[in-house]
């Protein structure tokens, strides 16, 4: 067997023809009331569908400086793999949905247009295009099914007598099957199939058949003699999957310049063909009902840069928004049942405002604030979707690369803290969930309370996404790309960045990268010094040593030298020496032996045995103090030097494969870090 028919037959198997039945259902109007009757889900307005299908892939809640923060994993994008997975931005999402929560209860909001704002790059279009797609495999699934229907015309009821073939015309609209029922007589049907069923499954069918069904239905209605019964015989109910591609039930309308621009793109426009064939340019069978409005009925409509519309389509909006109705050329009032939704950055908002002619769209548009991320472990995630080890093939990226990168843009967004004694990165790590001596969480509430337009500016995502681009297709680096390499491509772009005509700001940004540079210096040297200190049984002799004489200090004793069996005063230079790498001041140190005596003390009332390892500042302390005593011994600075002895050579390798082996270096990487710490003590200029 061809390996070509075995994937055809893989194919084949693969397939679920179930699925695809189950979505190409279609039956009578009796078939579809049996289904509402059952399950009245399928008579979900547009809000109530999107709110739905937010809802039904789980929610997470978590708490974060005392208020309460709903995740709802709609955003994460699993079903695409996180494509469009947005990261961040969990508050200005529950804002979102509780627009769509009190749409769907008909409080009011689904009268509004749903307006994203804020800076470029900020994921307000990755929104819209996550509910794009959600609602597209939502109405693929059993529970987010929807339905409409079409008309089966004949000879007898079609003006083309020599067509006689039996013609299948779907509604333009896509309306559901219950606007069918005469409105005169729409309240008792909908109460009788909502018998015996709670306030919240009641069936609702609100709006009236568009032009063109309302054309079907007349003709039929005069050559049946007013037998509703006779006329529904002509109607075919059908599942309907949304699809923006096929251009059912989901519309986008991008702005065109002035001279281009055409009200008829959003409600349709008149055929010039059919004319001859059906005498009138005011017959609906005339006419396309092909706008976006007409389309994106049952479903959602973007608005792509929505103030950058024409003032003639911005009537068509206010309509469309408040009373649900459009208005097609020639034609009355069409219902229709969408999810309006744009997106507008800070400058055409702006404009909006001062424009007293906007009025009524302003009052019609609810507003919510999408802005850059100001918590860095979230911005990383941004990146670390696009430059992982699983796409970036051939280079690596070294350790805090992209930590580095994050942590300039956060440092842009922020503002700086009123509180003399904060630093601008101070804060970022308090935003990030450090712990700084001195502020509570009721503090870090109020530094986010003060700053009103933090995340509103700084610098977008896509030019840290560019710069990490450029560095890693650039021919440096010999394999793998270090922070420096970034963080230089950040600064030399800042010359030529077209957002950036400020020359205080382009100054501002420089000097925050000088900031994030001295951050990494820290990171790198601790970590250096972690994976030369990283002799476990040096550590312990070391711990063992000091708790013999801080146990003889507090207990006012001698500590007998095990090498000459002589009783001796406790090694005061050897205490402090440890304690001073954690600066506990000379009036200070008493308190802090003691605090370590309780707390073994404490441990063997529990039969506990001590590890350093669960005190952190004494860990830290002692690992301080190893590297110390050892990066002489190491000859560290002699790697600035081209002279290495073997033995030197040979510790220098293992420190190497220590950062390789714990974090995540790779042999040219961990190669630079060590010069690069190196050479800062040469300078003699490290900081403990």
């Amino acid at each position: 067997m061809s390996s070509g028919t075995e994937i055809i037959q893989m194919i084949g198997r693969l397939q679920d023809l179930k699925g695809f039945r189950d979505q190409h259902w279609d039956g009578s109007f009796e078939d579809y009331l049996q289904i509402a009757r059952q399950n009245p889900r399928v008579t979900r307005t547009a809000f109530q569908r999107v709110y739905d299908m937010i809802l039904a892939q789980g929610t997470r809640e978590y708490y974060e400086y005392k208020k309460k923060i709903i995740h709802y994993n709609f955003f994460d994008d699993k079903n695409h793999g996180g494509v469009d997975a947005v990261y961040g931005l969990d508050i200005p999402l529950m804002k979102m949905v509780n627009v769509f929560k009190s749409a769907a209860k008909r409080y009011g909001t689904e009268r509004r247009v749903l307006l994203l704002h804020g800076p470029v790059g900020s994921s307000k279009s990755t929104i819209v295009r996550l509910l794009k797609k959600g609602l597209e495999d939502y109405s693929r699934k059993p529970e987010g099914a929807l339905y409409s229907y079409s008309w089966i015309i004949d000879e007898e009821n079609t003006r083309k007598k020599q067509d006689q073939a039996v013609a299948e015309v779907p509604c333009p609209m896509h309306e559901d099957p219950l606007h069918l029922i005469p409105l005169e007589l729409r309240a008792e049907i909908l109460a009788k199939l909502s018998e015996g069923k709670p306030e919240s499954e009641r069936i609702v069918a609100e709006g009236d058949l568009c032009p063109s069904c309302r054309q079907q239905f007349k003709e039929l209605n005069l050559r049946y003699g007013g037998d509703w019964t006779r006329i529904i015989s002509h109607v075919k109910v059908r599942r309907l999957i949304l699809s923006e591609k096929d251009r059912i039930g989901i519309g986008t309308f991008q702005p065109k310049d002035e001279k281009n621009q055409d009200s008829t793109e959003l409600t349709g426009d008149i055929n010039y063909r059919k004319i001859a064939e059906y005498g009138a340019d005011s017959d609906p069978r005339a006419f396309n009902f092909d706008g976006e409005f007409n389309i994106a009925n049952r479903g959602l409509i973007e608005f792509v840069e929505v103030l950058k519309l024409d003032v003639a389509f911005l009537y068509d909006l206010l309509g469309a928004s408040q009373e649900h109705k459009i208005k097609p050329k020639k034609f009355a009032q069409c219902d229709i049942d969408e999810v309006i939704i744009g997106h507008t950055n800070e400058p055409e908002y702006r404009k909006l405002q001062h424009n007293e002619f906007m009025e009524a769209l302003r009052d019609r548009t609810v507003k919510i604030d999408v802005p850059y991320i100001t918590k860095l472990a979230e911005e990383i995630k941004i990146y670390e979707k696009d430059y992982n080890p699983s796409r970036i093939r051939g280079k690596h990226i070294a350790p805090h690369t992209i930590e580095m990168a994050a942590m300039w843009a956060i440092l842009t967004r922020l503002e700086e803290p009123k509180k003399a004694d904060l630093t601008l990165l101070q804060k970022l790590k308090l935003y990030n969930g450090k712990t700084l001596p001195g502020f509570t969480e009721d503090n870090v509430k109020e530094l986010r309370k003060e700053a009103v337009r933090e995340g509103m500016d700084g610098i977008s995502p896509r030019y840290i996404q560019d710069k990490i681009s450029n560095a890693l297709v650039s021919d440096k680096g010999e394999g793998c790309i270090n922070p420096f390499m970034v963080l230089n491509e950040l600064e030399s772009g800042l010359k030529h960045h077209s957002l950036l005509t400020n020359e205080d700001l382009r100054r501002r940004y420089r000097d925050l990268l000088s900031v994030v540079k001295q951050e990494y210096e820290d990171i790198a040297k601790n970590e250096v010094q972690r994976a030369i200190s990283a002799d476990e049984e040096a550590i312990s002799r070391l711990c063992a040593n000091y708790i013999d004489n801080i146990k003889a200090y507090t207990q006012k004793e001698r500590v007998r030298n095990k090498y000459t069996g002589q009783d001796e005063e406790p090694d005061e230079r050897l205490m402090r020496s440890i304690e001073e790498k954690i600066d506990i001041p000379e009036n200070r140190k008493d308190d802090f032996r003691r605090e370590i005596m309780n707390y073994i003390g404490a441990l063997a009332v529990e039969r506990k045995t001590f590890n350093y390892r669960t005190n952190e500042r004494l860990h830290k302390a002692l690992e301080l103090k190893l590297f110390e005593d050892q990066k002489d011994s190491i000859k560290l600075t002699s790697l600035v030097s081209s002279v290495v002895d073997k033995e030197t050579q040979e510790k220098i390798d293992v420190v190497k494969s220590r950062l390789v082996k714990d974090y995540g270096y790779c042999d040219v990487c961990a190669t630079d870090v060590l010069n690069y710490i190196a050479s800062i003590f040469a300078r003699g200029d490290a900081r403990d």
